[in-house]
């Protein structure tokens, strides 16, 4: 199953996609070099607590005679994952899954580390099809360096563990502010050519979701033409937040995720739901930059790379909640 979800993952980052630059690791040092969250540092004066952070920073490929059983048993992510950055080089030979010690979850080994998050937590997960999704990732990745930005569900999947139970309120607050400005809601003003096109599409696209979305929560939702945006019944906003406020932390994350590239809540939820599959997510995102594209032609370099890097985007944060459950 792992090579299956590798060769799925590769085919949605194209090789020719824009990569960021490889940062230049001294030779001499065969480490990745982790930065410590705030809330993990440890207090002055504790000598203890702080030594043991400096080991947990550095982890080697061979690790030295002095090495604690522990930290030859663990390998951390480093925070830099999280931003995008080239990490070092591959430090493992064999990526595998295994039963969590506890026995509850799963998790991934790189030769005989345990995979950890940025915050030095085990990447316990309680899904074995997402466990080997992660490590088809870690598999995938080239002997001269370790690219997050190939990594996408490993990205979700600390999000999910790490940031969204401390920041779900905020996270679901955000989403709701920007409700009533959701592209399904706004529609073409049909006083040209080119706007009545785009028009029509978006009824015809657009319109079975707002349907949708009035059989689902039972109100009738608003469109508008202003690019103000329009102001939705505040029992629909309330039903939209109590689903939302109904998800794990796995799926909404995902649902955040979706909605960051879509500039809607609306699709993430009519997928979430399975109104929708991910092909028709994304051409609903896509609708009116397509109608321009089929009127002015494609920038290559621009466009077909924007297209490449929101396949990317959408389908791992719909991959998430599909193997997460």
């Amino acid at each position: 199953m792992a090579s299956r979800i590798a060769r799925f993952l590769r085919s949605l980052v194209p090789p020719t996609a824009i990569q960021p630059s490889a940062s230049s690791a001294p030779a001499s040092h065969r480490f990745l070099a982790t930065a410590a969250a705030t809330s993990d540092a440890p207090a002055k004066g504790d000598d203890a607590s702080a030594a043991a952070e400096d080991k947990d920073d550095k982890i080697f490929l061979k690790s030295p005679e002095s090495a604690s059983t522990r930290d030859k048993a663990s390998v951390t992510m480093p925070m830099s994952f999280m931003t995008g950055s080239i990490v070092g080089k591959r430090f493992y030979k064999e990526v595998t899954t295994r039963m969590a010690e506890d026995g509850n979850g799963w998790t991934v080994m790189l030769d005989y580390r345990t995979l950890k998050t940025p915050s030095k937590r085990p990447l316990k997960l309680r899904s074995l099809a997402l466990a080997k999704a992660i490590a088809a990732e870690w598999e995938y990745q080239e002997k001269d360096g370790i690219r997050p930005f190939t990594m996408p569900l490993m990205k979700l999947t600390c999000t999910a563990l790490e940031r969204v139970p401390l920041t779900r309120a905020t996270i679901i607050e955000n989403l709701m502010n920007k409700f009533h400005l959701d592209l399904v809601f706004c529609r073409s003003p049909g006083d040209n050519d080119v706007t009545i096109r785009i028009l029509k599409k978006q009824e015809e696209n657009l319109d079975p979701i707002l349907d949708w979305l009035q059989s689902k929560f039972g109100f009738k939702p608003a469109v508008y033409s202003s690019l103000f945006g329009g102001k939705q019944d505040e029992g629909l906003a309330q039903a939209i937040k109590d689903a939302l406020k109904g998800t794990n932390d796995f799926e909404l994350a995902a649902i955040d995720a979706l909605a960051a590239n879509a500039h809607s809540i609306v699709i993430p939820l009519a997928y979430f739901f399975g109104r929708i599959g991910i092909e028709e997510a994304i051409k609903l995102i896509r609708l009116e930059e397509d109608q321009q594209i089929d009127r002015w032609g494609l920038v290559e370099g621009g466009h077909d790379v924007d297209i490449a890097d929101l396949k990317v985007q959408i389908s791992s944060a719909a991959v998430l909640l599909g193997l997460s459950k």
